[in-house]
């Protein structure tokens, strides 16, 4: 389960910036992390000054002068004109020994939102980093920027910036914490691959959700999920996927468990699930039916294996190759229907270079008696060549051969089985059998002379 978090940022209304972090994974689910700001990068001029009012120490005034030129600055940006915004920020900045430390954080402000407007992650950081470098400002902006910097640095894939963003803001926080707050550090632990961490802070907001009564989010349990299948605490990974199906009943959440039940030695739940997943309808793709092909083989269920195999290849979910009309003969051969293995044998070796599957094939039609099929099957095995045991086809058509009565030929090819280590001794005793047997028919059709 190779999973893959990548922080994305949303574009939102001017007049009010937040940034929301999304973590896509490869099922598609995302953790949303709420902002949690109450003033943002990037707040409308008109909410200045009820931001100085906001404040634990002494706030210069943001003048009327400077006021209207950053409100001026924000309309030519809101209004399409980024360029002119800018270089009317540039016209302040150019003014700026004579501004206070307020005013000059505010400035920074704009530089940021609108370079966050242009998705110039880099400069929009610099320029919020600015507005909290400035000593006499509300303790609210400095306090809000700076949980602003760490989701902006979570977005541009700088996670050990968000960490130390997020340390200085508890360095100044005196509220409780939200689950904002600890969604983003999961997520950056989990990006740092700090899984241990990672899982402390989303445990909580799990707890949190829990000890209120409410459902935990999908989200926040695919974040779970995946830091402890990376820490290897499978157990765990199967308590969190259980609580997925019964939430949200998704069929993906039902194939995982019922993989994680294989995986931790649980095969009897691991068939329960897979059955009732697709029961549901909730296997349709290949991969998903081949699984649950696998675990009826493992379970015993071998006819029903071959069945959803062949159903599968029947509908064109699974190709028609070689290997899958093998794996519904081998199916049917381990159920005991060896008639009905053999079309799916035929078709696996007309499609293969291989000669394998007619060897296979050749063993089918010895133990159906049908030797002369077997006799050609083996042959063809042979002159296909690429065999794991080449010496099982020469025992094929030895044996074959002896059932036609043909013991010349049985002999030959027996002699042949016999070069192979694996099949030395059987090869020897066919030998001597079918000698015996050779004359035995001679002597009898002599008397019958």
């Amino acid at each position: 389960m190779k999973l893959v978090i990548k922080p994305i940022i949303k574009r939102l209304p001017a007049t009010f910036l937040k940034v929301t972090l999304f973590c896509t994974v490869s099922i598609s689910a995302s953790i949303v992390a709420p902002s949690a700001l109450n003033v943002l990068p990037g707040v409308a001029i008109a909410d200045v000054h009820a931001a100085q009012v906001q404040k634990t120490k002494r706030v210069p005034a943001l003048r009327e002068k400077v006021y209207s030129q950053l409100a001026r600055a924000q309309k030519l940006a809101d209004d399409g004109d980024v360029k002119a915004g800018l270089e009317a920020l540039d016209s302040i900045n150019e003014r700026s020994s004579s501004m206070n430390s307020y005013e000059i954080a505010m400035m920074h402000n704009f530089y940021g939102f609108i370079y966050y407007n242009e998705n110039d992650l880099p400069k929009a950081i610099a320029s919020f980093e600015k507005v909290v470098a400035e000593e006499a400002i509300p303790e609210s902006l400095r306090l809000s920027t700076t949980f602003s910097l760490a989701q902006l640095a979570m977005a541009n894939s700088d996670y050990k910036k968000v960490i130390a963003f997020l340390d200085d803001w508890d360095s100044i926080n005196t509220k409780p914490k939200t689950e904002g707050y600890y969604l983003l550090r999961a997520q950056t632990y989990y990006q740092l691959k700090d899984y241990k961490k990672g899982l402390e802070y989303i445990s909580q907001v799990i707890a949190l959700s829990d000890s209120e009564g409410k459902a935990p989010k999908e989200n926040w349990l695919v974040l779970q999920r995946a830091m402890y299948y990376s820490l290897n605490q499978t157990d765990k990974v199967v308590d969190v996927l259980e609580r997925m199906v019964k939430l949200y009943n998704k069929p993906e959440y039902w194939v995982q468990l019922s993989g994680m039940y294989g995986e931790t030695g649980q095969e009897k739940k691991q068939l329960a699930v897979i059955e009732a997943a697709y029961q549901q309808g909730f296997l349709t793709t290949k991969s998903d039916l081949r699984q649950l092909a696998q675990v009826y083989l493992y379970n015993g269920l071998a006819f029903k294996a071959a069945q959803v195999m062949s159903d599968t290849i029947k509908k064109g979910i699974a190709e028609q190759n070689a290997k899958n009309y093998a794996f519904v003969a081998e199916a049917m051969i381990q159920a005991k229907e060896d008639e009905k293995s053999i079309e799916y044998f035929v078709k696996a070796a007309d499609l293969s270079p291989s000669g394998k599957y007619d060897q296979r094939l050749a063993e089918v039609y010895v133990n159906t008696e049908q030797y002369e099929e077997a006799a050609d099957a083996a042959r063809k095995a042979l002159d296909k060549g690429s065999l794991d045991f080449e010496s099982n086809a020469f025992v094929a058509l030895g044996m074959a051969q002896y059932n036609l009565q043909n013991f010349d030929a049985s002999i030959l090819a027996f002699e042949q089985a016999e070069k192979h280590k694996k099949s030395q001794r059987l090869a020897q005793q066919w030998i001597k059998y079918v000698k015996r047997e050779k004359v035995h028919a001679e002597t009898l059709k002599t008397a019958l002379l």
